[in-house]
């Protein structure tokens, strides 16, 4: 009797599954899983999360020069990434129902234009209110790319290989965040801060290069558009907060916690990510390029740790993973903010191993999310959890800028590590989903 053939992965092409050593295996088989259409998708969603991310490290980057051009204080200026944050979570849920309800690409395409249009658009605020506008409409097109991007390279992914692939889509941040401390040194290296900052996020214009390529190379799964078209439910806010009733499974558990362990994350990520660049400059006294030096080493670790942890993803499960690295962040961060001064040699090698961290447990989000919810409504359940967390976790960056001018930047950057504690105890009410087809 011939056994029963796995499922495939949702690519539209058929090929064998892997048993003993195939084209599959290796560091890169993942890769090759994915066959030629799933590596277009793969591209796609690797180009808009770097740019995405080139396109929102604009502000962190500049906000010393920010506040000395507008004159304004650490709360002000941490009230730019918190307006950037909590509109995101508009623009991610929105996102979400329109790749459920007319494809994941065109969705695609909405976000990488709109967070391109209005980066660029920030470079020509006259002042601080309208930069604020400016900044709150470009979370719109940054809210919605990730969860797109990753649902889109989800579906094409096997089981055995999604939290590496999904891995590689996350770890496009570091590249894009390192794109953007290359572009940021030489711009301020060259250019008064005074025009500099403008100059820095004119170059936001750079993911329209993308879109004509996405536009013209990338295709949804063809199986995950075909199932989402049969459902009756597509893109709809009422299925995801569904609660059990007797005979029919509900997800309004899942969303709620989902949404607490997204808060969590991203309330710790988003008050280094925003807090880091000025805490190097003002506290430990570094020059433009010593900033960009001090990053390169963190931002190193985020890479690495990106695609560890996407590895980690599928060896220990998508749980274990975003315990392990919730607890070794905290950590990390309180060892980070509480250097003695002087100590400029230590903040250079401790940055590794927190760049490390705090990227590691992203790397199971695009898998995880993607798993928690039925094809139909997949696009809506991880474009409002992942972006709801997001915004709801932009008071940490909020408070940071708040707490700076009584405690320091470094002290208040302690405050990050409670994110991190939140997340290990959303993790109590959610499955594990390590191993499930996406069909």
């Amino acid at each position: 009797m011939s056994a029963t053939p796995p499922p495939k992965a949702l690519t539209g092409e058929p090929r064998p599954a892997p048993t003993g050593t195939t084209a599959h295996d290796g560091a890169l088989g993942w890769l090759r899983a994915l066959g030629p259409r799933g590596r277009r998708a793969f591209g796609g969603a690797f180009g808009g999360y770097a740019l995405d991310s080139y396109d929102y490290f604009t502000l962190p980057l500049t906000m010393v020069a920010l506040s000395a051009y507008f004159n304004l204080n650490s709360g002000q200026t941490g009230l730019l990434t918190t307006v950037t944050l909590v509109v995101s979570a508009v623009g991610g849920a929105l996102a979400g129902v329109l790749a459920d309800r007319v494809g994941r690409v065109k969705a695609l395409l909405v976000t990488v234009v709109t967070y391109a249009v209005f980066t660029v658009a920030c470079g020509f605020a006259p002042t601080y209110e309208t930069l604020l506008v400016f900044r709150a409409l470009q979370g719109l097109g940054f809210g919605g790319e990730w969860a797109v991007g990753a649902i889109l390279v989800a579906e094409y992914a096997s089981a055995r290989h999604r939290g590496r692939t999904l891995g590689a889509v996350q770890s496009a941040w570091a590249v894009g965040w390192a794109l953007a401390v290359i572009v940021y040194t030489m711009i301020f290296s060259l250019v008064d801060d005074g025009l500099a900052w403008r100059v820095m996020f004119w170059t936001g214009a750079l993911p329209a290069l993308l879109v004509v390529w996405v536009r013209r190379s990338v295709r949804d799964a063809p199986q995950a558009a075909a199932a989402r078209e049969r459902s009756a439910h597509r893109g709809s806010f009422a299925a995801i907060f569904r609660p059990d009733r007797p005979g029919r499974a509900g997800l309004l558990r899942t969303t709620l916690f989902a949404v607490l362990l997204s808060t969590g994350v991203q309330g710790g990520y988003y008050t280094l990510a925003t807090w880091v660049p000025t805490y190097l400059k003002t506290e430990r006294e570094l020059s433009v390029v010593g900033t960009g030096g001090y990053l390169t080493f963190l931002i190193s670790g985020a890479f690495i740790g990106y695609l560890t942890g996407g590895w980690l993803t599928d060896r220990l499960g998508r749980r274990r993973n975003i315990w392990l690295f919730a607890l070794l962040s905290a950590v990390c961060v309180l060892a980070y903010a509480n250097i003695p001064s002087g100590a400029n040699t230590l903040v250079l090698v401790l940055g590794f191993p927190l760049g490390f961290c705090m990227s590691a447990i992203f790397s199971g989000f695009g898998s995880y999310l993607s798993e928690l919810y039925p094809t139909a409504v997949r696009g809506t359940g991880q474009g409002f959890t992942y972006n709801t967390g997001r915004a709801v976790g932009a008071v940490f960056p909020t408070t940071v800028g708040f707490l700076a001018d009584g405690w320091g930047v470094g002290g208040a950057l302690v405050f990050g590590a409670i994110g991190y504690g939140l997340a290990a105890l959303a993790l109590l009410g959610l499955p594990e989903t390590r191993g499930k087809e996406l069909q």
